[in-house]
């Protein structure tokens, strides 16, 4: 995906998700604050980290207000400490009070995957074994979640269904194998796809390679058959390694040889990083 379409689709979602979380009114920010003041807020780190998604932050008050100011001390990819102060935004104190928990929610998500991803990644350091996410995303949440993956230090998977072929077990049995079902995919897919097939055993690996798959992912297979499998296929196919990886059991990985390790843990079961808006003050205070 294009920068430019990644953005638009950001742009879509950001707005749908103050609309989800407004309403017809803030009633609470209303009520306090009935008319115009400007104000200034700081983003403070509450946990150490990685921070991943000052645009989106910056994006929620910005659609609200583009007169709202955002100055960012870090950039997205680094490391941040409990305490630090992140950035300042400055503006109509509604908007900085009614942007806050989507603004916050975004930021917190995406921070805690790219987290989780760099603590993953650094486990796969020395090796030639590329990590990737998966398509295990929360709905309507993928663009920032791959974003995030990519800022700690991960790859992305297919984007969506239309990225490319992956025949996994269902689709396999729908076919009636896996030499049928590669042989339907070829005929199918235009010749720029490439086919990846799931395979759960050395006997479908060998089916797999044979038919001309260009990708085979090893799934839920042990380490020792993992190693038997990279034997087998010995550079014919790239390898992928899948099935409950996770930063707990990562580095088994190192010992197959494979090129490509997927973990939906990445995005389905990364913590959030805690971060929080604090000390809004009226500027004529500060």
């Amino acid at each position: 995906m294009n920068e430019l379409t990644e953005k638009l689709i950001m742009d879509r979602l950001i707005k749908q998700a103050l609309e989800e979380d407004i309403g017809n009114e803030d009633v609470t920010t209303n009520s306090v604050m009935p008319e115009y003041k400007r104000g200034r807020v700081k983003l403070i780190c509450k946990h150490d980290g990685v921070i991943c998604g000052l645009n989106v932050f910056e994006r929620v008050f910005k659609l609200l207000d583009e007169h709202t100011i955002i100055e960012i001390f870090v950039k997205d990819g680094d490391e941040v400490k409990k305490g630090q102060r992140i950035a300042m935004v400055s503006g109509d104190i509604r908007v900085l009070l009614s942007g806050e928990r989507v603004a916050l929610n975004f930021l917190q998500r995406m921070s805690g995957i790219a987290t989780y991803t760099r603590s993953v990644a650094n486990l796969l350091k020395g090796c030639k074994t590329k990590l990737l996410d998966t398509r295990k995303t929360t709905p309507n949440m993928r663009v920032f979640e791959k974003y995030a993956v990519r800022c700690g230090g991960g790859n992305n998977h297919r984007y969506n269904l239309s990225d490319g072929v992956l025949l996994k077990d269902n689709h396999i049995g729908a076919a009636g194998g896996v030499k049928k079902a590669v042989e339907m995919a070829r005929a199918y897919a235009p010749f720029v796809r490439k086919i990846e097939v799931e395979v759960e055993n050395l006997e479908m690996c060998k089916e797999a390679l044979e038919a001309g798959a260009d990708i085979i992912m090893l799934d839920n297979m042990s380490v020792e058959d993992m190693k038997k499998a990279v034997e087998m296929i010995g550079g014919r196919a790239l390898t992928e390694c899948s099935g409950n990886v996770t930063l707990e059991n990562v580095e088994r990985v190192k010992k197959t040889g494979v090129d490509f390790v997927s973990s939906g843990a990445l995005t389905h079961s990364a913590p959030i990083l805690d971060l929080s808006l604090k000390e809004l003050r009226p500027e004529e205070e500060v």
